[in-house]
This record gives C-alpha cells, structure tokens and sequence, in this order.
C-alpha cells in the first residue's frame, strides 16, 4: 500500500510542476529536406549495368550520416528511382514513428547497434531527390528497435546496395498526414 501511495504523491507532484510525457518526447517533420555533405567517407563502386538500370555498392565509413549520403548520391548520379538494401553498424540513430494526430514522427533515439533490416526507395518530392528508408536495428540486449530512418550514423560500416531505375518516380504532398506519397500517375 505505501508503494502505491508513494507511486500516487509522484505522479501528483510531477502532475503540480505541469509535467507530461508528450511535451519530453521530440518530433520530426515528414517533409523536412535533408542536409547533404554529412558522409565524406562514403565510397561508392559501380557493380553492373543493364541498359540504364545500374547497381551500386555504398560504403560508408565510421561517423557518415547515412541519410545525408543516400540523398547527396541520389543528387550528384541524377537518380530518377531507385531501391536499396543494406547492413552495418550503427553507432546512433534516430527512427520515427508516425503519429497520426500531429502528422510528424515521434524520435526514438537509438544507441550502439547493429543492423538487422534497412530498406528503402528514392523518388523525387517537389523538386528534390527523397531517399525513404525504414530500418531496424539490434541493441546489445539482442532488442530490435527501428522505425522510420531519420538519422543514422556509421559505425565501422555500413554497406548498401542500391540499384536505380531509369524511370522517375514522383512524390505528391498528402496533406491528411503531411507526408510525401509516391504517385505512379504524377509526371513531372
């Protein structure tokens, strides 16, 4: 009964100082450009080519935001399309979770991990070039966390293979959620 008790008088007191866990939690925007020249360790190597459909393997080294890499690719190569995969280490990141109601994502902060799923498409938003990518990721405890790929910084590696597509692909604003849907129909 005093556990409880004592449980109650927190709550009330954090309650009294006009606590609430919402206002600690930090959120991302959907449609936020991302900012391009965080991975100058990224290499990058052509492994085929079929006509204009080509593969690419990304290496990025330890501290390279992966993010900003993907996107200054897909800028500098004049990606119309593409989809990748990838598997490293993760030093820290950032993942998403999209609340409906504030039409942003909720940032889960993750620590030393490595990854068990990365996954992801580029299309063009409004003009520029939008990598999209959901990932998970193992922490030491063997948990997986993973959501949305807002941040993710490089551990020793992180390897990616990406293939593009020469037939663009075009993003429309969908102002239920704020977010940037790819529309097969839209032409530039």
């Amino acid at each position: 009964m005093k556990k409880k008790m004592k449980f109650v008088l927190t709550l009330a007191l954090l309650a009294s100082f006009g606590y609430h866990a919402e206002a600690q939690e930090q959120y991302f925007s959907a449609v936020k450009p991302v900012e391009t020249g965080k991975a100058p360790g990224m290499k990058v190597k052509l492994l085929s080519s079929a006509g204009e459909t080509k593969t690419y393997m990304l290496i990025f080294s330890k501290g390279d935001e992966v993010v900003s890499g993907l996107t200054e690719f897909a800028q500098q190569c004049k990606v119309k399309s593409a989809h990748y995969t990838g598997i490293g280490d993760v030093m820290a990141a950032k993942a998403g979770w999209f609340n409906y109601s504030r039409k942003q994502f909720k940032i889960i902060n993750i620590d030393t991990s490595e990854i068990a799923s990365l996954i992801g498409d580029i299309a063009s938003f409004n003009g520029k070039l939008v990598a999209h990518t959901h990932f998970s990721t193992a922490t030491r405890d063997g948990l997986v966390h993973g959501g949305h790929m807002i941040e993710l910084v490089s551990g020793p590696t992180i390897e990616i293979i990406m293939t593009t597509e020469p037939v663009a692909l075009y993003k429309k604003l969908d102002e239920e959620f704020n977010a940037g849907i790819i529309d097969p129909e839209l032409k530039k």
